[in-house]
C-alpha cells in the first residue's frame, strides 16, 4: 500500500512537473534593430526547429520592460549592459547568456550648426538622460576631447524629451538612439559629432534572463541562444526580407527602418565567445562592465561595483560554437 501510494504522489509530482516546464519562456523585448529580430526567429520557425516554446512579449517604453525582468514578470529580457549593471549591484539574480548586437551608431551626440566637434560644446548646453548609456557615451566624447561635463550646461532629459529639445532648439546638443539620430539629419537640424561607433565594444545589447529560470531550464535556454545564431544567419543573407518582418513590429516602413542596421554590429558565435571572455578589455563584458559600473558609480546610479563573474555565463554560446566547427 505504502509502494502504490508513493507512486502515484511520484506520478502526480512528475506531472506537475511536465506542466510547469511545458509552460513558455516569455521574453521581453522593445524597439532596437536588434531585439525585434527576435521575431524573426517566431516567423520564420527557428524555435520551432530547436524545440523550445518562447514567448515574446512586447514593451513598447523600454525601461518597463527593465522592471518586468527584475521583479519576475518575465524570464528574461533584451536590454543594455548598462541597464543590466545596476540591477546587479542591488543584488538582483540576473545572467547574461547572449550578445545581440554592439551598437555601432545607433547612439549618439547631435549638434546644432555651427558646432562641429565635441571640443565646441565647451560652454554650450547638451541634453541626455542621467544614468543611461547615451550619458555614458556623453561623458566618453566629452574624456575624449579634453572636456568633463563641468565644461558644458548639461540638462537631465528622458532621450525622448532630449531629442524634441533639440528639434526644437532649446538645447544646442543632444545625445540619443534612433530613429532620432536619423530624423534629426534628415530634417537638417544638426549633425552627429561623435557617436557609439567611436567607443566600440561600450554599448552592447544583451539577452539577460532570472538567474533561477536559467537555472531551472538550462536546456531551453540553449536552444534559444542556438535559435538566435539561425536568425543571425538569416539577417545576414536575407537583410531585405529581415527589415520587413522585424519593421512591422514597430509599425515602420522597412525603408525607414533599414537605416538602423549599420548601427547594428549582430554579434556571431565567435564575437559572442570573445565578449564571454574573462578580460579587460572592451571587447569583453568583464572590461566593458568595469568600465560602465565605474560611471554608475561616479554619477550616483550605484553605490558599489558588482561581481561580474556569476552574472555572466559562457556555457550557451561556447555550446553554439562548438556545434558550428
Amino acid at each position: 500500500m505504502k509502494a502504490k501510494a508513493w507512486l502515484m504522489t511520484a506520478v502526480a509530482a512528475l506531472a506537475l512537473t511536465s506542466v510547469s516546464w511545458a509552460k513558455p519562456l516569455k521574453i521581453g523585448y522593445s524597439d532596437y534593430p536588434s531585439w525585434t529580430a527576435w521575431q524573426i526567429a517566431k516567423e520564420k520557425g527557428y524555435f520551432q526547429k530547436h524545440g523550445v516554446d518562447v514567448e515574446l512579449v512586447w514593451f513598447p517604453i523600454y525601461t518597463d520592460s527593465l522592471n518586468a525582468l527584475n521583479t519576475g514578470q518575465i524570464d528574461a529580457n533584451c536590454q543594455t549592459w548598462s541597464d543590466t549593471v545596476a540591477p546587479l549591484a542591488e543584488g538582483v539574480k540576473l545572467t547574461a547568456i547572449l550578445v545581440n548586437d554592439y551598437s555601432w551608431g545607433n547612439d549618439g551626440l547631435l549638434a546644432k550648426p555651427g558646432v562641429t566637434s565635441v571640443k565646441d560644446l565647451k560652454g554650450k548646453t547638451v541634453a541626455t538622460e542621467l544614468g543611461t548609456c547615451d550619458h555614458f557615451l556623453l561623458l566618453k566624447a566629452l574624456e575624449k576631447n579634453g572636456l568633463t561635463e563641468k565644461d558644458i550646461k548639461y540638462k537631465n532629459m528622458t532621450v525622448p524629451d532630449a531629442a524634441a529639445a533639440f528639434l526644437s532648439g532649446k538645447v544646442d546638443a543632444a545625445v540619443v538612439w534612433q530613429p532620432w539620430l536619423s530624423q534629426t539629419q534628415r530634417e537638417g537640424k544638426g549633425k552627429m559629432i561623435f557617436s557609439s561607433a567611436d567607443i566600440p565594444y561600450l554599448i552592447p545589447d544583451l539577452l539577460v534572463v532570472q538567474s533561477k529560470v536559467l537555472a531551472d531550464r538550462s536546456a531551453e535556454w540553449q536552444k534559444v541562444v542556438d535559435a538566435w545564431f539561425d536568425v543571425y544567419k538569416f539577417i545576414k543573407t536575407n537583410e531585405d526580407e529581415a527589415v520587413a518582418i522585424i519593421s512591422k513590429v514597430v509599425e515602420q516602413k522597412p525603408s525607414d527602418y533599414k537605416v538602423f542596421m549599420p548601427g547594428c554590429k549582430f554579434a556571431d558565435q565567435k564575437l559572442n565567445v570573445a565578449a564571454f571572455e574573462k578580460t579587460d578589455k572592451d571587447s569583453s563584458l568583464y572590461g566593458s562592465g568595469k568600465t560602465i559600473a565605474d560611471f554608475l558609480k561616479a554619477t550616483g546610479q550605484i553605490k558599489t561595483v558588482p561581481n561580474f563573474g556569476p552574472a555572466l555565463d559562457a556555457t550557451y554560446v561556447k555550446a553554439a560554437a562548438a556545434a558550428q566547427k
